[in-house]
Formats: C-alpha cells, structure tokens, sequence
C-alpha cells in the first residue's frame, strides 16, 4: 500500500500575502495544494493521504476537500512549529492505520507542479530499494563557503543533485527516525533525506523536472502561472 504526506503548515511569510497561507492562494479559482493534492487523489498507486494544515485553516480545507471530492484524504492533523513536526504529525496520525511496510510519499503542499510519472518512479524505487529521493541536477556552480566568509571552493556540478519532493520511504522506518530525534530534542532537520541520512539510511535519487518547483515567493508564483498555462495552450492548440 502507498500513502501520502502532503504538508502545507507554513504561513508563507515570504509570499507577501496578509490575507491567506500561500497553499491557499488560487490560480484559476483553484488554491495551489488542490492542484498538488491532485495529483496524488488521481494516480492509481496512491491508497490514502494524510494532510497536514495550519491549525486555524483545517475547516477551510476541509471544506475544500469536500468541494474537489478527494476521497482519498483520510487524515488532516494540525502542523507543528517547524516543518520535522508537521511531517510527525502527519505520519503518527496514520499510526495503527495503515501496514508498517506500506510506502509513504513525503510532498510540499506548495508544489504542485509534480506529475504522475514521479509519483510512478519514487514508489517502484522505494519498493526495490527502501528510499527514494526526488532530485535535479546543479544546473549553475555550487561554491562552499568558509567561516570567514570567502569562497574557498568549486564543488564539481556534475556531482551534485538538489533535493525536492517528493522524499519516499518505508513507514516504519520514517517514523522510527522521526521518534529517535524527537528523542534526541533534535528538531530542525530540513527535510526527510537528511533526517535519514542522519540515522544512517543510504538514499537512492529519482530524476525530476527543473520545473517542480515549490511556490514560496511571488517569482515563484508567476512561474507556476506560466507553466499551468502554457500546459492549457499546449492542449487547446495542440502544440
């Protein structure tokens, strides 16, 4: 069984907006992680999702869930103070729910311009290898930086891959490592892969889109615009 865990618990300080979270700003009269938690309600592999929303915001999006019929939202938890803690909650609200073996698909609810085929592509490798880890290549040059400030360091591009979403796992082992930090007192892990990397877990790459992008900052929305509507012109005009 495959599962999902789409966290939108940030306020989007950065997106200049003092009327919504940026996961409910709307494109199209549709808010942005209707468009994410699209994706995941209409593959195939995905048997349940579990949503994780700024407290104050669940009834909208529920309500929402309801509107855009997706049947396949099973749980909504509230989000913690930093991203590790809504992606606790949203995997201990499934606790007892679903097999310790089942695949769970860890994704921004701000980015939404995933596709089918990632979805495909991050569960047969977490199937075949435990974990998989959605990546684009370094496309401009990576430089490491000292303590003093200088750049002391050209990193080969070639070599390196910029992590994204989604992150794929085994349930009981994405768990196990969320309890050990919290455990620990440790809660600023940035991201799934480097909490696992941290337990010690080998993490295998899945090739993305330059395009799947998360929407943070108004650029960003502008981009996802763009891309929506290129992709409508594509399929009225044939292109």
């Amino acid at each position: 069984m495959n599962y999902a865990v789409i966290f939108a618990g940030g306020t989007g300080t950065r997106m200049n907006t003092k009327t919504k979270p940026k996961q409910f700003l709307t494109l199209h009269g549709k808010e942005i992680i209707i468009y994410t938690l699209e994706h995941f309600e209409n593959h195939p592999d995905i048997d349940g999702i579990s949503v994780v929303c700024i407290e104050g915001w669940i009834d909208y999006l529920k309500k929402l869930v309801s509107k855009y019929q997706l049947k396949k939202v099973k749980w909504i938890s509230p989000g913690g103070n930093t991203g590790q803690e809504s992606i606790y909650n949203g995997l201990n609200a499934m606790k007892g729910e679903i097999g310790e073996e089942s695949i769970v698909l860890i994704h921004d609810g701000v980015r939404p311009l995933i596709d089918g085929e990632l979805i495909t592509k991050n569960i047969e490798t977490a199937k075949e290898k435990g974990r998989a880890v959605t990546v684009v290549e370094a496309t401009e040059t990576v430089m490491v930086v000292n303590e003093n400030g200088e750049l002391v360091e050209n990193v080969d591009r070639h070599k390196c891959r910029f992590a994204r979403a989604p992150q794929t796992y085994i349930y009981q082992e994405l768990l196990k490592a969320h309890e050990h930090a919290r455990e620990k007192g440790i809660n600023t892990f940035i991201d799934s892969a480097t909490m696992m990397q941290a337990e010690g877990y080998t993490l295998y790459p899945v090739m993305g889109k330059p395009e799947n992008i998360k929407i943070t900052t108004p650029s960003d929305f502008y981009t996802f615009r763009a891309i929506v509507e290129a992709e409508e012109n594509s399929q009225i005009l044939g292109f």
